[in-house]
């Protein structure tokens, strides 16, 4: 073998030279690399959590009914109900919106305070004053769908309670009256209970003394059939949120 002749030497030096300098670019490139390859399994967890998880606000919006007159304080429909969602699994929180004696047309005032922003869902049970005061069932239809043109305005999904008129007003006005709820609900589309006191109206088990207002024992009445509407209130929130 021959030996390392002088002239050699400078190639040799540049050989190690551009050696090294390649292993240390590759090495600087593969470093790029496995940061680039963190970067993306990062990205791919960040997108894979579940979404963070965010209580529905929902208004209860109406009169006694649903202020609970001459209930002890939870004992109301809302506060009932909302026990009853969460028993089921749902993260609701469920404000009562209810004054005693309103009509629809004195709701319709409140609708925008009462009803606050980030609400996700409204409960809309109105008309038993109405009833009860013989107001002519044009000027609740207006009043009602005004309250429901409003919160579709604003957005937010809202479930119906229908109320109905007894018979001693007279055929002309209940079948007025009745057939409000079931034209605003098809006209604006939104979750439709035919009559909120289903199974307790009249019915001296499940009312107070006065015939008008629920008791406990009809509040739970009312729960269990409300549960189905509100649940469909709850999807469209959420999808709609």
């Amino acid at each position: 073998m021959r030996g390392v002749a002088l002239a050699d030497v400078p190639y040799i030096w540049l050989k190690a030279g551009v050696s090294k300098r390649a292993g240390e670019q590759g090495a600087v490139e593969s470093v790029a690399t496995i940061f680039r390859m963190l970067g993306c399994l990062m990205l791919m967890a960040l997108f894979a959590l579940p979404a963070e998880a965010r209580t529905l606000s929902i208004v209860a919006f109406g009169d006694s009914l649903t202020a609970g007159l001459g209930l002890a304080p939870g004992e109301a429909y809302p506060d009932r109900l909302q026990e009853a969602l969460r028993a089921a699994g749902h993260d609701v929180s469920i404000a009562n919106a209810g004054v005693s004696g309103d009509t629809a047309s004195a709701a319709q005032a409140r609708v925008d305070w009462s009803v606050p922003e980030g609400t996700d869902g409204v409960i809309l049970v109105l008309g038993g004053n109405d009833i009860l005061r013989g107001i002519d069932p044009e000027v609740t239809r207006k009043a009602l769908s005004a309250i429901l043109a409003r919160l579709q305005e604003r957005e937010i999904p809202v479930l119906l309670a229908g109320m109905r008129a007894p018979a001693n007003l007279g055929d002309d006005y209940a079948q007025a009256f009745d057939a409000i709820y079931t034209d605003l609900a098809r006209e604006h589309d939104v979750v439709f209970m035919p009559f909120f006191l289903d199974d307790v109206a009249t019915d001296p088990r499940f009312n107070q003394s006065d015939g008008i207002h629920p008791s406990e024992a009809g509040v739970a009445v009312i729960v269990r059939n409300l549960l189905p509407y509100a649940a469909e209130l709850i999807e469209r929130a959420e999808k709609s949120g």
